[in-house]
């Protein structure tokens, strides 16, 4: 029995069976199967005379040779840029800043040390020495405020950001807590009552062991965010030169290949593109070395002497605090060996400042002995050598102030340290005084020549764009021209 059909007829499921019952739709499908594969063919033949024939080659010279020189632009742009930015956050930023975290550790300093003065002269304390304590105060705490707007600035070191926020925070909860206890220590002292003097220590302990050490964090935190700023103004523009130099391998390997094959010395638009590039890269090599050394000279012969001028300042506060404590307190803080405590701390600042006893007035431990090394500059020069001379005359005239209170001569004592031209606090003040000046103009020195180094870096961002846009311009053009000689 003859099997049926399992479609219309004449149909099948198979390709074959529908072409075979559609002849047109077969032909029309293979026609456009045809052109797809003319399309690819020609474009292959477009690549393959590019890569075969003179002027083919020419064009893609043409356009290697311009990215070349554009990525050389847009480097040294960007780069530029980038150092340019690091440069004037050094100058602007962070060394400023660094100077205010240094000045909030001595405001801090300073107005302990005054308070204990002030103390010590009980009822006849002067309307100066509290003018000077309340305007130390006022000083940190506008100081505080624009360290915590520094810390929010776009770009900040995410770390010492962090750090300066965490310590300013600490200083404005304990600041009031201080200037209680002063406070109070003060209307005791008054009426003559004894607890005065528990009170300031107290608050000298709270100074010392709370205070200062986070005014130290906080300036640490800020001299990060300085050395970072610092090295990224003067890390070298590696990716910018290498491209120039590559571009220059580039347009040089082009004018020799067009000479050999046309035998002509120079094709103008080469030599421009190539003329232009090299002026971009020697501009680029010479501004930023001008720019890096003298950002390193400001560093090298500005910050560090600023450093240990400020570490001096503080080493001869807190050794003036010290000694007005000694006589507050009259031996009843003891160290663990039964000596004076203040008189132990008074003779370690000292020592800090301007080196071990018996080794002259200064020597090169001390930190008087390396700011004298650091400034190099006669003015500055001068000003720490009047401080290493008052602080030798305040060495002496303390050892002669112990040695009343030592044999109960307590009211000599106190006159020969709180008294008037002759007495140690008239020598802490000169050392006081020829530090600041030393700090004044070593800040102006380090504003100098910091913006004599950022100064390279101003016109060459633009300049370079320009240039290397002429270039690859030009690089176009006298590539154009040898092809104009094919057509």
């Amino acid at each position: 029995m003859p099997s049926q059909a399992s479609g219309p007829p004449g149909s099948s499921g198979s390709p074959a069976s529908f072409a075979a019952a559609d002849p047109a739709a077969a032909t029309a499908e293979s026609v456009e199967s045809a052109r797809r594969r003319t399309a690819w063919a020609e474009g292959l033949d477009r690549l393959r005379a590019a890569a075969t024939t003179e002027p083919g080659r020419l064009r893609a010279i043409g356009a290697v040779l311009a990215l070349l020189v554009v990525v050389f632009g847009a480097a040294t742009a960007w780069q530029v840029t980038d150092r340019s930015a690091a440069a004037d956050d050094v100058v602007l930023r962070s060394q400023p800043l660094t100077v205010d975290a240094a000045s909030i550790f001595r405001s801090l300093a300073d107005a302990d040390t005054t308070a204990a003065g002030g103390f010590l002269a009980g009822g006849t304390e002067s309307a100066a020495t509290r003018q000077r304590y309340e305007a130390d105060l006022a000083t940190a705490s506008q100081l505080l405020v624009r360290a915590a707007a520094s810390a929010q600035v776009p770009g900040a070191a995410d770390g010492a950001a962090d750090r300066t926020g965490k310590q300013i925070a600490r200083l404005n909860a304990l600041l009031p807590r201080y200037t209680g206890l002063i406070e109070t220590a003060r209307t005791n002292n008054r009426q003559g009552l004894p607890l005065g003097g528990a009170y300031l220590r107290y608050a000298n302990g709270l100074m010392r062991t709370e205070l200062l050490p986070a005014a130290q964090a906080l300036y640490e935190a800020e001299t990060e965010r300085l050395a970072a700023d610092q090295a990224r103004a003067t890390a070298w523009p590696w990716c910018a030169l290498v491209a120039g130099v590559v571009a220059l391998g580039a347009l040089g390997w082009a004018q020799r290949r067009h000479y050999r094959r046309t035998n002509r010395v120079l094709n103008r638009g080469l030599l421009v593109a190539t003329v232009a590039s090299v002026a971009v890269l020697l501009w680029l090599t010479v501004g930023h070395a001008v720019a890096r050394a003298g950002l390193i000279d400001a560093y090298e012969h500005g910050t560090r002497s600023l450093q240990a001028l400020n570490t001096a300042r503080i080493d001869a506060l807190r050794a003036r605090a010290d000694e007005n404590l000694t006589l507050v307190a009259r031996g009843a803080v003891l160290t663990a060996d039964q000596k004076d405590f203040y008189e132990v701390d008074f003779q370690t600042k000292m020592g800090h400042l301007a080196g071990a006893a018996g080794a002259g007035p200064v020597s090169a431990a001390g930190e008087l002995g390396k700011a004298l090394a650091l400034v190099d500059d006669e003015a500055g020069r001068q000003a720490v050598r009047d401080a290493v001379a008052a602080a030798g005359q305040w060495r002496t005239r303390h050892a002669a102030a112990r040695a009343a209170d030592d044999r109960g001569a307590y009211d000599q004592a106190l006159a020969q340290v709180i008294g008037g031209s002759g007495s140690t606090g008239a020598s802490f003040d000169r050392v006081d005084t020829g530090l600041g000046r030393a700090l004044v103009h070593e800040q102006a020195r380090f504003r100098a020549t910091a913006d004599g180094g950022r100064a390279a870096l101003s016109l060459l961002a633009a300049g370079a764009a320009v240039l290397a846009a002429g270039a690859a311009t030009a690089a176009v053009l006298g590539v154009g021209r040898r092809l104009s000689e094919y057509r």
